[in-house]
């Protein structure tokens, strides 16, 4: 079993590009229901990702904050693409970009699709109280928000949001 500790946050400005060390578009969909998770009837996300050449199947524990269990597990494409096709909601579509910044490798995820204008920068972290330099370009932290979470964001897509959803953090 693996443990997930990851906090995120939201991206000011486009500074961060400059800093891409790689980049690789992501689709990615969910066999289970936001809404199930929500009301607690699943207790974890069920994912399906493509990125690139690779294909994985994570399954990840529904826990507010920035731990979580996660479980990861590679599959064939072909597989990939035809569990897409049974995922409820929408498909996330995205561009991660890879950016190093003092002694973290920072994954910015650049939303496409109903999800555009949306940006979002994860870390990764050994411990929840671990420190980390932050970088200019880092917005406000969203870890606690779940309409952030990419299985919210493939039920309720970031078009259908309101203002005051895009605006408060």
């Amino acid at each position: 079993m693996g443990i997930e500790i990851e906090r995120k946050f939201l991206v000011v400005g486009d500074a961060w590009r400059a800093q891409a060390t790689r980049r690789q578009r992501m689709a990615q969909g969910y066999i289970n229901d936001a809404a199930a998770v929500d009301v607690g009837t699943q207790r974890a996300s069920v994912r399906v990702r493509i990125a690139g050449e690779r294909a994985a199947l994570n399954l990840k524990s529904r826990e507010l904050g920035a731990s979580r269990q996660e479980f990861e597990y590679a599959i064939p494409v072909a597989d990939a693409e035809a569990l897409l096709a049974l995922c409820v909601g929408g498909t996330i579509d995205k561009t991660r970009h890879y950016v190093q910044h003092g002694a973290h490798l920072w994954e910015v995820d650049e939303f496409h699709g109903d999800n555009a204008g949306l940006v979002v920068a994860e870390i990764e972290l050994n411990a929840v109280d671990e420190t980390f330099e932050r970088p200019p370009w880092l917005g406000a932290e969203v870890t606690e928000l779940t309409r952030y979470y990419n299985l919210a964001l493939a039920a309720r897509p970031y078009a259908q949001w309101t203002n005051e959803e895009k605006n408060a953090c």
